[in-house]
């Protein structure tokens, strides 16, 4: 490539639990610019997770990290043009990709929800997800679905 690579800007944790993997989800979550809004959110979202974390004996945060670990996919399928033909070629994801598209995909997923408050969807998102259940992690099962019917054009990869 003729250009240098963009350097990665470092993000400063949050305030809260000290995390810059809050920070880069909260930063996912944000609409227009309105980050104390966000913080708002996934705070409170992590209030209403905590009972169900006392229960099992863990912290809400790490309720949530194992959530995200539940929906985080490891391979994708990519469009391979070979002759006149379009094939759909699984490749393994990069690691901040992967974290990248199961925080965007659980924010999606809890848009989506019906509910009340952000925070009260986002909560239900996070826990369906926690149980390995919920439009979250149906997607992640859905790509590596695909990925694995598209096994015989894996020599296509680029």
């Amino acid at each position: 490539m003729r250009k240098t690579k963009p350097k990665k800007r470092v993000l400063m944790p949050d305030p809260m639990f000290n995390d810059t993997l809050v920070t880069q989800f909260v930063n996912n979550l944000m609409l227009d610019g309105k980050k104390s809004i966000a913080y708002t959110i996934f705070y409170d979202a992590l209030d209403k997770i905590k009972d169900k974390a006392e229960k099992e004996g863990k912290s809400a945060l790490e309720i949530w990290k194992k959530a995200l670990e539940n929906i985080t996919p490891s391979v994708e399928v990519k469009s391979r043009r070979v002759g006149g033909a379009t094939f759909q070629v699984p490749t393994e994801i990069r690691p901040e990709r992967k974290v990248s598209y199961s925080m965007k995909n659980l924010i999606l997923f809890a848009r989506k929800r019906g509910g009340k408050a952000m925070s009260e969807k986002l909560a239900a998102e996070i826990l369906a997800a926690y149980n390995m259940e919920g439009g979250a992690f149906k997607k992640k099962e859905d790509m590596h679905r695909m990925a694995e019917a598209n096994r015989a054009f894996a020599h296509f990869r680029f």
